[in-house]
């Protein structure tokens, strides 16, 4: 058998890198791991977290972006329902709206995280419910 080990990245399309980057890293707190540069243009940007688990990257791609609007390709994992609350009250800070916490079909999560382009994202516990 061939084992894989998780996911590499995970690549949205926006309609504009600048305006998506500074929406990534004011609300997840995402720095930039990698510039994509094509005639002189950035183009696209690889986001990663400081303690490097995940990489998110969005590719300038406004058709494919409009796409998406109103729909939840990413659910990223947080690990206790502590730090999903810790996530709630951040978001609060930096005025985004969200769900509010909720149940989920195995843990907790806070959904309505709806980045510039309309597309939802999601943060949901690993930890399960009793």
């Amino acid at each position: 058998m061939v084992l894989l080990g998780g996911f590499h990245h995970v690549k949205l399309p926006v309609s504009s890198v600048h305006k998506s980057l500074e929406w990534y890293r004011r609300v997840l707190g995402l720095e930039v791991a990698i510039e994509f540069v094509e005639d002189g243009v950035l183009r696209g940007v690889a986001l990663t977290d400081t303690d490097q688990t995940l990489m998110i990257a969005l590719r300038e791609e406004p058709d494919r972006a409009a796409g998406l609007s109103g729909f939840d390709p990413v659910a990223l994992a947080v690990p206790t329902l502590q730090a999903l609350h810790a996530w709630s009250e951040h978001l609060d800070a930096v005025g985004v709206e969200h769900s509010g916490i909720a149940e989920g079909s195995v843990g907790w999560l806070v959904g309505g995280i709806i980045d510039p382009d309309g597309i939802e994202l999601r943060l949901y516990t690993r930890e399960r419910r009793p």
